[in-house]
């Protein structure tokens, strides 16, 4: 078997796919993507493609290797991202050759069913209550939210008393059998991430997501001494050696992306890693249904498994759902909470190939928002 082409699409909302190909008619999808900057992973994935045509795709771990160390200069988001995408793939075709889900060649299932958490409030969180309860009643028992719009350098007490006051709103919502998570987006300094974590930590959050930028990770270790609330991140760091200062630093919850931190391949070796820390793995996974998908097999197969993210009805969903290039819901229907552990061969998941094609002919160009401070300087977003 020899793969003989490999195909990207730029689907809405702010997604890219992968298409690999076989002689022997096996095809294999990834998602391989910087939100933001999805047409350079593009470039990206068709340079690296270069290497794969002609080649036996269940090579799987050479083919890493050579694709992340083979050329000179290594690693960082974009082409991370453009293996990760291509990885997935690679594992999809390997599934559907050897007629098992992904988990099974990763050494089997150590559960069978996985918890999922469901996203509210948007980007400058409101109508929190009534987004909750919604959340609630489809059956979910554990939401995240923003902390936060926007954050001044220096929070005032109202700050500090809105972003206290939208967990305070979670907590009254989901009552004390049911979990919420805050996520700063590294909007906040070290000094503020502190006080923050101060004020929300008597509600007891599942984690506090990303409270200081990825480039201030040498400070991580002077927040997690200073609180008792679980510290998360990840989505920025993008191969083991990323997350080894974060895994001595106390982080208590991983969350590397399928479709950054190099695939299936690499954050298998990540969650292999931070088990030997103690530290729980929640996938980042703000995206489509490939990537979920990839996500869920790594679930199945990793120990220290805690939670996943998904992306049905997200603030960033705009033109289009997580379902809408699947052929099959059935693989992302949620019950109670949870999602249940297939048997379709390869990631499970399969992919409306005409649909993709379709949207394809006017491909997005999603762009983050750029914020600003009041005294007109860049603010984090």
């Amino acid at each position: 078997m020899k793969i003989t082409r490999v195909e990207t699409f730029l689907v809405p909302p702010r997604w890219l796919f992968c298409r690999v190909e076989t002689d022997d008619g096996v095809v294999g999808w990834g998602e391989p993507v910087v939100e933001g900057r999805a047409e350079v992973v593009r470039a990206a994935v068709e340079v690296l493609s270069e290497y794969l045509v002609g080649r036996d795709p269940l090579r799987i771990e050479d083919h890493w290797q050579v694709l992340t160390k083979g050329g000179f200069y290594r690693g960082g988001p974009v082409l991370s991202s453009a293996v990760a995408g291509l990885d997935q793939a690679l594992w999809d075709i390997a599934g559907k050759h050897y007629g098992v889900p992904v988990h099974a060649l990763l050494g089997g299932p150590v559960r069978d069913k996985i918890r999922v958490y469901a996203w509210v409030g948007g980007d400058d969180p409101g109508e929190l209550r009534e987004e909750i309860d919604k959340q609630v009643e489809a059956g979910f028992t554990a939401i995240k939210m923003n902390g936060s719009g926007l954050l001044p350098r220096s929070l005032t007490s109202a700050d500090l008393a809105a972003v206290a006051g939208r967990a305070e709103v979670a907590r009254s919502v989901l009552g004390p059998d049911r979990d919420f998570a805050i996520d700063l987006h590294g909007r906040a300094t070290v000094a503020n991430a502190r006080r923050i974590l101060a004020a929300v930590s008597e509600l007891h959050p599942l984690f506090v997501e990303e409270p200081l930028a990825p480039e201030y990770l040498h400070r991580l270790a002077e927040l997690t001494a200073a609180t008792d609330v679980p510290i998360a991140l990840g989505e920025r760091l993008y191969s083991r050696t990323d997350f080894l200062p974060a895994l001595t630093s106390g982080l208590a919850v991983a969350q590397p992306d399928l479709s950054h931190a190099g695939g299936i391949s690499e954050v298998r070796r990540i969650a292999a890693l931070a088990e030997t820390f103690d530290v729980q793995l929640a996938p980042h996974c703000p995206l489509g249904p490939i990537a979920l998908a990839a996500s869920l097999q790594i679930g199945f197969a990793t120990p220290n498994f805690l939670i996943q993210e998904q992306s049905a009805g997200i603030h960033y969903n705009s033109g289009a759902e997580l379902l809408d290039y699947v052929l099959d819901p059935a693989p992302f229907a949620f019950t109670d909470g949870h999602a249940h552990r297939g048997t379709l061969p390869g990631l499970g998941v399969a992919v409306d190939e005409q649909a993709v094609r379709q949207a394809d002919r006017h491909p997005h160009a999603w762009r983050n928002p750029v914020w600003r401070h009041d005294d007109g300087s860049m603010a984090e977003w």
